[in-house]
C-alpha cells in the first residue's frame, strides 16, 4: 500500500512536471519570436525593454502578492535587509545582465546563432554548481567520480556537442552579439545556480516564484538601470517611437507592444521559477535546451532556415542527449522508490530542501539518511 501510494504521488509529480514545461515552450518560444520581431523591426532600445518588463513584473508581483495576502489574511514573506542583500544583490546583478545582454544581442545575431549560444548555458550551470558546493566533485576528474557525476558530464557535452552541430553553418557570426550572448550565458550560469540554492532553501521562504520575483526585481533594475541610460538615454529621449512622436496614436503602440511583452515575461520567469523549485537548474538547462531546438526548428520551418546533414547529425546528438538524462532521471526515481517504498516517511520533497548546516550540498545523502532516521525514532 506505502509503495502504490509512493508511486501514484511520483506519477503526480511528473504529470505536474510535464505540464510546467508545456507551459513553459509556449511563453518562452513566444516571447522569443516576439522579442527578436519588436526589437528588430519597430522599437531598437533593447535594455530599454528590459527595464520595462522588470518595473512591470514588480508590479504584477506587488498586485499577486498583495491579493493573496487579502485572501488568506496572511503576510507573505519579506526578507531582513542583511539577508536581502547579501543572498540576492549578486543573483539580481547576474539576472540583469543575462536578460539585457540576451535582447541586446537580438540587434547582432541571427536566432540561430543565439541559440546556439546560450546552448552552452548547462555547462556554466554545471561549473558554478560544482563551484558552489551544489554538485561535488573530485580532483582525479575521470578517476574519482561517481558513475553517475560521469554520466551528467557525458550528457552535457553530447547536448552541448550536439547543438553546435546542428547550427553549424547556419548562421551569419557576428562579434559583438557572440560577445553579448556568451556573456548573457555565463551570468545565466551563475544566476540559475543561486538561484535553486536560494529557492531551496527552506528557512528563506522564497519557494513561490511570486515571492522570489518581488526580492528580485529591484536587484534586476539597479543593476541594468545605468547600463541602459548610458547606451540608449540619449536616442531615447529624441525616438519618434515613444517621445518625439507626431501622433499619439504612435507612443501608445509602443507602449501597448512593450506591456505584452512583459506579461509574457512575467508568465514565463513564474514557470521558471516554479520548474526550478521542482526539479532543479541542471533539469530546467535541460528542459531549456530542447526548448531551443524547437526554436530553431520553428524558425527553419516558418523563416527558411536551411538544415544540411551536420545539423541533422548535432539534431540527433542532441537527443541521445537528452534522452541519455531523462532515462537517468527515471532510474534515479525508479532506485529510491525500491529503495525506500517501504517507508511513506520518506521525505519526497523536504529532501530538496537546504538548511544553515548543509547549505554548501544538494541531494546530499548523509543529511538524507541522518533525515530519515530522525523521522524514524
Amino acid at each position: 500500500m506505502a509503495c502504490f501510494c509512493l508511486r501514484k504521488f511520483c506519477t503526480f509529480t511528473v504529470l505536474q512536471s510535464i505540464g510546467l514545461i508545456v507551459i513553459y515552450y509556449s511563453f518562452s518560444i513566444g516571447l522569443t519570436f516576439y522579442q527578436k520581431w519588436f526589437i528588430n523591426d519597430y522599437f531598437h532600445f533593447p535594455l530599454t525593454v528590459v527595464i520595462c518588463h522588470l518595473v512591470t513584473k514588480f508590479i504584477f508581483a506587488v498586485i499577486v502578492r498583495t491579493v493573496w495576502e487579502c485572501y488568506t489574511k496572511k503576510r507573505r514573506i519579506i526578507l531582513p535587509w542583511n539577508i536581502y542583500i547579501k543572498r540576492l544583490s549578486i543573483i539580481g546583478a547576474t539576472s540583469a545582465l543575462d536578460i539585457g545582454f540576451s535582447n541586446w544581442s537580438f540587434e547582432f545575431i541571427t536566432l540561430s546563432l543565439y541559440t546556439m549560444t546560450k546552448s552552452t548555458a548547462v555547462i556554466f550551470i554545471l561549473i558554478f554548481a560544482i563551484l558552489f558546493g551544489l554538485e561535488k566533485i573530485a580532483i582525479m576528474l575521470f578517476i574519482l567520480l561517481s558513475f553517475q557525476k560521469c554520466t551528467l558530464i557525458i550528457v552535457v557535452l553530447l547536448i552541448s556537442t550536439g547543438l553546435f552541430l546542428f547550427t553549424f553553418q547556419s548562421t551569419q557570426f557576428n562579434v559583438n552579439g557572440f560577445l553579448l550572448v556568451l556573456s548573457a550565458t555565463v551570468s545565466s550560469g551563475v544566476r540559475w545556480t543561486l538561484a535553486q540554492l536560494i529557492m531551496q532553501k527552506k528557512e528563506l521562504g522564497l519557494h513561490n516564484p511570486v515571492d522570489m520575483i518581488y526580492h528580485i526585481q529591484p536587484w534586476m533594475i539597479l543593476g541594468l538601470l545605468p547600463i541602459a541610460i548610458a547606451i540608449e538615454g540619449l536616442p531615447l529621449v529624441t525616438s519618434a517611437k515613444l517621445f518625439r512622436f507626431e501622433d499619439i496614436t504612435v507612443p501608445l503602440k509602443t507602449i501597448t507592444f512593450i506591456f505584452f511583452g512583459s506579461v509574457l515575461a512575467f508568465l514565463m520567469e513564474t514557470i521558471e521559477f516554479l520548474l526550478l523549485f521542482f526539479t532543479s537548474s541542471l533539469s530546467l538547462s535541460i528542459v531549456g535546451i530542447f526548448k531551443e531546438m524547437c526554436t530553431i526548428f520553428l524558425a527553419w520551418q516558418y523563416h527558411g532556415d536551411s538544415i544540411n546533414t551536420i545539423n541533422f547529425i548535432g539534431l540527433v546528438i542532441s537527443l541521445v542527449g537528452i534522452s541519455l538524462h531523462v532515462g537517468l532521471k527515471a532510474y534515479s526515481a525508479k532506485a529510491s522508490v525500491e529503495k525506500h517504498g517501504e517507508n511513506m516517511e520518506m521525505p519526497l520533497l523536504t529532501e530538496y530542501f537546504i538548511t544553515d548546516e548543509d547549505e554548501d550540498t544538494l541531494f546530499h545523502a548523509q543529511e538524507f539518511k541522518k533525515h530519515t532516521s530522525k523521522r524514524k525514532s
